[in-house]
């Protein structure tokens, strides 16, 4: 049997520790119950997890975040296009596309790796909850090798 070729990029226990991680930065700070999403470089979902009492939208919102950061190959939030563009690129996209804080890249090295949405708080508390879960993985990858 030969081995399956994968994307390159994130692994499943990668997207885990990431969602984990986001989910504790928001009950650590007092955020409301988010979704948090980690897509790999294809745009499809490794993870998706909402905390208990998260509004069932935000599961879809968080998702669509990580897409829109993945697209625009920078943070949603930083996301600067006319609404009728935005409008356009949310139709080719089946609605996927939020120019709104809560999405980030996910790189290593300068190669984008996937990305990570969060949704269910202020727009700058999602982004600031995936940021940081980012931020510790990297941490945690420099210790761990």
């Amino acid at each position: 049997m030969t081995d399956s070729p994968r994307l390159p990029g994130l692994t499943l226990a990668d997207a885990d520790w990431l969602v984990a991680s986001a989910l504790a930065v928001s009950a650590e700070r007092g955020f409301p119950p988010l979704a948090v999403a980690v897509i790999d470089v294809s745009g499809a979902v490794i993870v998706l997890r909402r905390a208990d009492g998260g509004m069932p939208m935000t599961s879809r919102i968080a998702v669509a975040k990580s897409r829109s950061a993945l697209m625009a190959l920078q943070p949603s939030g930083q996301i600067q296009l006319p609404g009728a563009i935005v409008d356009s690129i949310q139709h080719l996209h089946g609605g996927d596309f939020i120019p709104f804080a809560g999405g980030v890249l996910i790189t290593e090295g300068g190669v984008v790796l996937g990305a990570a949405g969060a949704s269910g708080a202020h727009a700058k508390e999602d982004e600031e909850a995936v940021q940081t879960a980012v931020d510790r993985w990297h941490a945690h990858r420099s210790r761990t090798e």
